[in-house]
Parts: C-alpha cells; sequence; structure tokens
C-alpha cells in the first residue's frame, strides 16, 4: 500500500509564495549587503523579540553554533548535566568546547530531563545543566531553577523545538541562562538553516554577537576567541516572510494533531505523548509510543509504514549516550537512565507538517490501527 503514491515523510518545511520573498532578495540585490549584521538581520532579531515576547536575541547561521557559543558566552567548563534522549547537536556542543556531558535518565510522562536526577549527579566539577524542551514540551523549569540557584550553576536551554511554546509565566524561552533555538528546515519556524540565542540583557547579547563575528569588538579590536556564526541577510530575510505565516502554520499543526488523537486515543498499546503543561504549544512532533499491549513493536511497526510509503523517525534512537564517543563515560551506563533506554525502544515520530492533509492523517492512523 502506497499513500498516492508518494512518500509521505516525517517532515516538511513551510515555504510562503515566492512571490513574497521576492521583492526582499530584489532589496539584496540593490544594497549589496549580504551578511555582517544588514539590515533584514537587524530587523527580525527585533521582529522575534517580539513575537516571542523575549528582551534580547542574537541570530545564528544555525543551531549547533548558537549552542556552541553560548557555552563560550558563559565560560562554561567542567561537567554539565544533560539529557541523553536528543539529537546529538546538544551534547556534541559540549564535547566541541571540551566539557563533560554527565547524562541523568528522562521523566516517562514528557520525556524531559528529570530533575529529581540532577541533584544526585552534581560534583565539585559541575557548572551548568543543560536541558532540552523535548518535542516543544517545556522542561520542569521551576524546579531546575531551583536546583541551579541551590549549587550556583549556569542553565542553557536546548530550545530547539520550542519556538513560539509558553509555559505557565510566559515565553518558556526566557528562563536558565540562555535559550537556544534552531530554524532548521524541520522545524516549526525555519530560515532554511538557522538558529538564535535568547538572552536576558543587552551585556550578554554584546557579548554573544562579538563571539559569533570572530571575537569583534570594533574595527580593529578583537576581545575574544570569537568563531563566524552569523545569520545571512538571504536567511534573515527569509525568517521575515515566514513570520507572516507563523499564525496559519501552528493552526494547521495543531489540527493534525488533533487529527491524530482523535484516530488513535482508542488504539490499544499506542501512547500518545501528552504536553507537559504548556500555555501555547506549537505541535513540533507528532511523538508514539508503541508499548508491549500492541500488536507490533516499534521496529515492526515502523518497517509496515515504510512499506506503505510513510517515513516516521525514531527521534531519539539510538540515545546520545550510546554513540561511541559518549559510551565510556559512566553516566551512561544503561542502568543509569532505564526510562530512556525504554522511551528509545518505544517512540516514533509519525509525520506533521502544515500541508500534510486530513486524508493521509487518517489513512496512517487506520493502517496502524489495523494491526
Amino acid at each position: 500500500m502506497a499513500i498516492k503514491n508518494k512518500n509521505i515523510y516525517v517532515t516538511q518545511p513551510h515555504l510562503p509564495p515566492l512571490s513574497e520573498f521576492i521583492p526582499y532578495l530584489e532589496q539584496i540585490w540593490e544594497n549589496k549587503v549580504l551578511t555582517n549584521g544588514g539590515p533584514f538581520h537587524q530587523e527580525l532579531e527585533r521582529a522575534l523579540c517580539e513575537y516571542l515576547g523575549v528582551k534580547y536575541l542574537s541570530l545564528f547561521t544555525n543551531g549547533t553554533i548558537a549552542l556552541i557559543t553560548a557555552l563560550q558566552a558563559l565560560r562554561i567548563t567542567g561537567e554539565v548535566i544533560t539529557t541523553p534522549f536528543s539529537f546529538v547537536a546538544t551534547s556534541h556542543s559540549l564535547l566541541w568546547n571540551g566539557i563533560k556531558p554527565v547524562f541523568v535518565d528522562i521523566d516517562p510522562r514528557t520525556l524531559n530531563i528529570d530533575p529529581a536526577k540532577i541533584e544526585a549527579a552534581i560534583t565539585p566539577q559541575t557548572t551548568a545543566i543543560m536541558p532540552v524542551h523535548c518535542y516543544g514540551h517545556p522542561c520542569d523549569v521551576d524546579a531546575i531553577e531551583k536546583i541551579a540557584n541551590t549549587y550556583g550553576l549556569k542553565v542553557i536551554y536546548d530550545a530547539a523545538h520550542a519556538f513560539g511554546v509558553e509555559c505557565h509565566c510566559g515565553s518558556v524561552l526566557n528562563h536558565g541562562d540562555l535559550s537556544v533555538l534552531s530554524f532548521h528546515a524541520t522545524k516549526v519556524f525555519n530560515t532554511f538553516e538557522g538558529g538564535a540565542i535568547v538572552c536576558p540583557d543587552e551585556k550578554t547579547k554584546v557579548r554573544i554577537d562579538q563571539l559569533k563575528n570572530f571575537g569583534h569588538a570594533g574595527e580593529v579590536n578583537v576581545v575574544a576567541p570569537g568563531i563566524n556564526g552569523k545569520m545571512s541577510e538571504i536567511n534573515a530575510a527569509f525568517g521575515l516572510v515566514q513570520l507572516k505565516h507563523m499564525g496559519d502554520v501552528l493552526e494547521k499543526r495543531r489540527t493534525v494533531d488533533a487529527r491524530y488523537r482523535k484516530n488513535l486515543k482508542s488504539v490499544p498499546g499506542i501512547l500518545c505523548l501528552e504536553g507537559s503543561g504548556e500555555k501555547v504549544a506549537n505541535y513540533a512532533y507528532f511523538p508514539i509510543l508503541v508499548k508491549s499491549e500492541y500488536a507490533l513493536d516499534r521496529e515492526r511497526l515502523n518497517e509496515v509504514l515504510k512499506e506503505a510509503g510513510i517515513i516516521p523517525r525514531r527521534y531519539f534512537y539510538p540515545l546520545i549516550s550510546e554513540f561511541s564517543m559518549y559510551q565510556g563515560l559512566p553516566s551512561s551506563m544503561p542502568s543509569n537512565l532505564p526510562y530512556a533506554m525504554q522511551a528509545t525502544k518505544q517512540v516514533l515520530c509519525l509525520p506533521i507538517y502544515p500541508d500534510l492533509c486530513l486524508e493521509i492523517v487518517d489513512e496512517i492512523c487506520s493502517l496502524i490501527a489495523a494491526q
């Protein structure tokens, strides 16, 4: 069985009408400013601060460089406590800074880092916590803040999935010392490639802006060993066009999410992951957990869907802690991560994107229910 003889992938980037983007390109061609914080770059930073409800934001060429720079900006060293249930960029950013990741287990209900496990992992070498708002569902930010304040630790949130998400007190991006966004093509809001660091004050933004521009502070003064992490004018212009469509994008995602939940709620052994108390969601992913009560295990269901032309993803499989560069860490032992190990064997993210037809969602659900 193939759905309309065309593969349905786990995601598809939202692209606004090309006619809306062309005037921005014409302006770039006219003023011949391509990078180095040009007018569209500055305009997008202002627009995103207003849209997201944050005070300061620095645009980046991608989310990974933003993570690496965030750690540099706060001068993080030693050990950082983080989650193994994420994309590898989270912990790779630590290794690139010569920092030792310390993995702790996740909450089996939310699949976010479990604050109850953080405190026991703190050592004299611990300097920070790097949680992930997995699938855009907020971490327990209050509990994490309390631990960080008690032990004098910094908190950098990997908020790659959390564009536009609001928790009990407003934008989830305002929590922690820094929050890092990704604007990759697979994300809810994309600039082809891109990312950003959300920071609480102007002084921190100035340091981050210097670090992403080779450490320059003026024409002839270099104040830090920086990197080239700047977003181009073309990416920023595309982001400005995208931002105009976010209301429609999020509404369509919400509709797809609701259709899945309605169709799958009575399928034995299929658990649709719930939110974690967010007031405003972005419906970035649609993860299900394939439990033992279901007729097939996760691997076989994955193959059945692929055979039908549906390409889900096992986000996140394997765990980061299972990759060769992390396997030797004491915190990577499976016995230390029982819920993460369980989740990585059960989770399957189904296709979700604004242009996904509800009839296709129905067919996907019917195929899952028919097993």
